[in-house]
């Protein structure tokens, strides 16, 4: 196998493993994060954030609720995203999606997302060459959205996903892993208020994402293999400062939070008959209690496991805070023809330790929209997608809807 390669398979194996890194701190890992990644170029700007800020095409992903008050017609929008970047050149996540507000009052829309892990070239024991594989994950998704009052509109989404990472062996098959989930959505959009000096306009937005069965893949071990999806919780709020017709800035300030248990714990060894010796039948018993209770773990349902994201942690309500992750993001426009973003993103040390900061633009002439962001990290961990600039492109059709 190519080395690059090699360890950029690892690395996205890592992603969906719920063992090593998540025992010793406790951190949160899931099957498929390819869909936690910011996939369009104008909430990426923002540090990532998307369930309060104001519609756009790319609002599938964040809060299809929005779509209700998107001020055109339809839509359809490209994004691209290179991956991993330091270690690999074709490495991507592409979406593609489209809307349509139906009438005043609803719309619909569909996504899909496809995340590849290149080409990757097996060798046998002696480094001859076998067969080249293309590691891929997919979701395809469509939602509704309608509005229930002036202001107010929720939304529901449908997913569909299909990971197809596992190398077929002699011993064992490749066929991929399956699963769906829904999201259940809602924004508020307040009127234009006038004040001393400027207009103004609240906006609030949830979501509750990516909902479903745990995803599997391996048929024979349900209970080992499985692994949840990345359910999560999405917060928002901002505001929009109407200075006159052509310039507006918008501040929006957002919190997630993964709708899965906490990993247990882990036990370090301890002098259990204290004698004054660790003996090595003692580190077998810890290491068999550890071992159940990542197995017990496993073993927790996907409906079970949301309710117990909120109260499971081992160190209690700090720990619990310490998994909601912020955001705060800002969007000065011209005149809708051109935009300018920047945001902080974070996430505590002992729970991933994301911090970074990003930096955005778009331009709009006629129907054709281009967005592109830039991410610099603030931490320690390496991001993926640091000193990665990401494109969207947006076209828009049909008639105008007034801005209420």
């Amino acid at each position: 196998m190519n080395t690059m390669k090699k360890i950029a398979l690892i690395l996205t194996v890592l992603m969906v493993s719920q063992f090593a890194k998540a025992q010793e701190n406790r951190v949160i890992t899931t099957g498929v994060p390819f869909l936690l990644i910011a996939a369009d170029a104008r909430s990426a700007g923002m540090a990532d954030m998307g369930v309060a800020t104001s519609a756009d095409a790319f609002s599938q992903q964040y809060n299809p609720s929005k779509y209700a008050f998107s001020l055109q017609k339809q839509g359809f929008s490209v994004s691209y995203t290179p991956y991993l970047t330091s270690i690999a050149n074709d490495i991507s996540l592409g979406q593609i999606t489209y809307y349509n507000r139906i009438n005043e009052r609803s719309a619909f829309a569909g996504s899909l997302r496809y995340f590849g892990l290149g080409d990757i070239q097996l060798t046998d024991a002696v480094g001859t060459p076998l067969t080249t594989v293309s590691p891929n994950e997919f979701a395809i998704d469509g939602s509704y959205s309608l509005k229930l009052s002036e202001r107010f509109a929720m939304g529901i989404g449908a997913r569909y996903i299909r990971s197809n990472l596992k190398i077929a062996t002699d011993n064992g098959d490749a066929s991929p892993a399956s699963s769906f989930a829904v999201d259940i959505s809602g924004y508020y959009q307040s009127e234009e208020v006038a004040y001393e000096d400027f207009n103004g306009r609240w906006r609030l937005g949830f979501n509750f994402q990516n909902l479903g069965p745990k995803i599997n893949y391996d048929n024979d071990n349900l209970d080992t293999s499985s692994n949840f999806l990345p359910a999560n919780m999405r917060l928002g709020g901002g505001f929009d400062f109407i200075f006159d017709e052509y310039n507006k800035i918008g501040v929006t300030a957002e919190v997630t939070k993964l709708l899965v248990p906490t990993p247990p714990a882990r036990i370090e060894y301890y002098d259990i008959d204290e004698d004054g010796t660790i003996t090595g039948a003692e580190q077998d018993e810890v290491d068999d209690m550890n071992n159940l209770a990542i197995s017990d773990y496993r073993k927790i349902g996907w409906t079970e496991g949301i309710f117990k994201s909120f109260n499971d942690a081992p160190d209690g309500f700090s720990e619990e805070l310490k998994e909601f992750t912020w955001a705060l993001g800002a969007e000065y426009s011209y005149q809708d023809s051109f935009a300018l973003r920047l945001g902080y993103f974070n996430e505590n040390e002992l729970k991933g330790a994301r911090k970074f900061f990003s930096l955005g633009a778009g331009f709009k002439y006629n129907v054709v929209k281009v967005d592109v962001s830039y991410l610099f990290s603030a931490s320690k961990v390496r991001n993926p997608l640091e000193n990665t600039l990401r494109f969207s492109l947006t076209f828009s059709f049909g008639d105008n809807y007034d801005e209420l």
